[in-house]
């Protein structure tokens, strides 16, 4: 599950320091009510994993994000295929003007 992180979930995130997070696990040790331990992945603008981490959050705060930007594919080029001509590379064929006198 990804969740946005903000200043709702805790002030230590607000502002610029808001961060999308991959939830791998949540802890089971007794916090204060409305609160959890998450561990998981700080991730990246393409949804990448970037750091892992574990952050202390109120759960009422956390925002589900449903789809994350992916990054970008690579799109290359068609190959552009030589025709055959029936020579070995680097051999000049019999006949040539290239070296004649």
């Amino acid at each position: 599950m990804v969740v946005q992180v903000g200043a709702a979930a805790s002030v230590q995130f607000g502002g610029r320091r808001a961060l999308l997070f991959r939830v791998t696990r949540v802890d089971e040790r007794p916090t204060y009510p409305g609160w959890c331990w998450l561990t998981g992945y700080t991730l990246d603008e393409y949804g990448e994993a970037v750091q892992r981490r574990e952050i202390y959050v109120q759960f009422a705060g956390l925002r589900p994000v449903r789809r994350h930007p992916q990054k970008p594919k690579v799109l290359l080029a068609p190959r552009h295929h030589r025709p055959e001509t029936g020579r070995q590379p680097g051999r000049v064929p019999t006949g040539s003007p290239i070296g004649a006198r």
